[in-house]
């Protein structure tokens, strides 16, 4: 049986550009349940990137109300929202955004250090989840040594790495070549398989279609699509 862990309910987003008053997000609503893989699609533009950060609590909307989780993430404080972000979502970026100095297993730890756990902890649980990932011969490789793809590995660990409720994924795709971006999505699929709840922000149709949900946003609207 699904449960929900995220509701939305007419979340809008407005910017005031001069005298004129911009909206971004219109009346949103979503809702999304344990083990889903929802892709919000849409075109640059179309606000997807404004309702990631609010998803990620990156940025609060104007009106309405986000429920994550049990918490009306709207009514929090910066202290608090710091908090969910490091428990609740796991980041994964286009970029990547490793530490070039670092190896992978420091990169994949690093959350941990954050969070407080002992150094032998955070080595076992980096290790771990960088062989679920496929690199579990790549521990001591820094960046510059990995591949485009065997990076975005890296960093879809480091986001799994503290157990978050939801993987939030911005364009994971788009700084990868075709098949390299399909191998990402068969991971994707794999870890949505074994439980875990993913939301994916593409402006890629094919991309798009890997989820099990996709949601269409345009003028900053949300249309979900018929199976």
């Amino acid at each position: 049986m699904s449960t929900q862990i995220l509701e939305m309910t007419q979340i809008t987003k407005a910017y005031q550009m001069g005298e004129e008053q911009q909206i971004v997000l219109d009346g949103i609503d979503l809702t999304v349940n344990k083990r889903d893989f929802v892709a919000i699609l849409g075109p640059s533009g179309s606000g997807k990137s404004t309702l990631m950060n609010i998803v990620g609590c990156l940025d609060s909307p104007s009106s309405g109300e986000y429920i994550l989780s049990n918490q009306k993430v709207d009514e929090l404080g910066e202290a608090d929202l710091a908090a969910i972000r490091n428990k609740e979502i796991g980041f994964v970026f286009q970029q990547f955004q490793l530490l070039p100095r670092l190896s992978a297993l420091q990169n994949v730890e690093l959350p941990l250090v954050y969070a407080g756990l002992p150094e032998r902890e955070r080595k076992k649980r980096a290790k771990e989840m960088l062989v679920r990932v496929g690199l579990g011969e790549k521990l001591q490789n820094r960046p510059n040594q990995l591949s485009g793809g065997q990076q975005q590995r890296v960093a879809i660990a480091r986001a799994m790495v503290t157990e978050p409720t939801i993987l939030l994924a911005d364009e994971p795709t788009g700084a990868l070549d075709r098949k390299t971006g399909q191998q990402i999505m068969e991971l994707f699929q794999n870890l949505n398989q074994e439980g875990k709840t993913i939301i994916m922000i593409t402006h890629d149709k094919e991309i798009a279609r890997n989820a099990s949900r996709i949601v269409n946003i345009l003028d900053g609207r949300l249309r979900e699509e018929s199976a």
